[in-house]
């Protein structure tokens, strides 16, 4: 077993994440009023919905979460996400920092990416009362969700996990094949 950490990796993952995330939302809903921006046309916009047609109001938040779950209901979803949030945040932080996934690459790579996604989104829920979320990909009877960067990196972070966890073989399986080779006599 390699004794190479990737501690580097998960905490840089989880900045830049962070960062890029909160950059793009400041700068969209500074740049854009109520106004849709066609990136693609009939198929990718950039929102930023406020509350008025002023862009200097309040942003339009999503206090849901997946898809709008729990939108309905407002603050308390909003408060129930945020505290949820918190406790994953702890958890992969804790994870993440165990010298058996430190040393792990895929999995270091993956839990700093969705502790990017989650203190992104954590951060939005705790200033603005809920997400802001920009991205908008539809296409004729389509309408995906409008979503953000901290969605991304949660997303492409689960994907990995998910890939890590099928197609990557267990230390102790890789232990036990290496024991069970037959030893040479002379």
């Amino acid at each position: 077993m390699s004794d190479r950490s990737f501690r580097g990796l998960f905490f840089a993952l989880a900045l830049a994440g962070l960062l890029l995330d909160q950059t793009s939302k400041y700068l969209i809903f500074a740049w854009l009023d109520n106004t849709p921006y066609p990136v693609v046309a009939d198929m990718f916009n950039l929102e930023a919905r406020h509350e008025t047609n002023d862009p200097a109001s309040r942003p339009l938040v999503n206090q849901g979460a997946l898809f709008g779950f729990l939108r309905n209901h407002g603050t308390l979803a909003n408060g129930l996400f945020a505290a949820v949030s918190i406790a994953a945040a702890v958890a992969i932080v804790f994870w993440a920092t165990l010298r058996s996934t430190s040393r792990d690459w895929s999995l270091s790579a993956s839990l700093g990416l969705i502790l990017a996604g989650t203190l992104g989104n954590l951060y939005d829920r705790i200033v603005f009362g809920g997400v802001r979320d920009f991205l908008h990909f539809y296409y004729r009877s389509f309408d995906w969700p409008v979503f953000n960067v901290a969605d991304v990196c949660l997303v492409l972070g689960a994907i990995l996990l998910l890939t890590q966890a099928l197609f990557s073989r267990a230390p102790a399986e890789s232990q036990m094949l290496e024991i069970r080779q037959p030893v040479e006599v002379k």
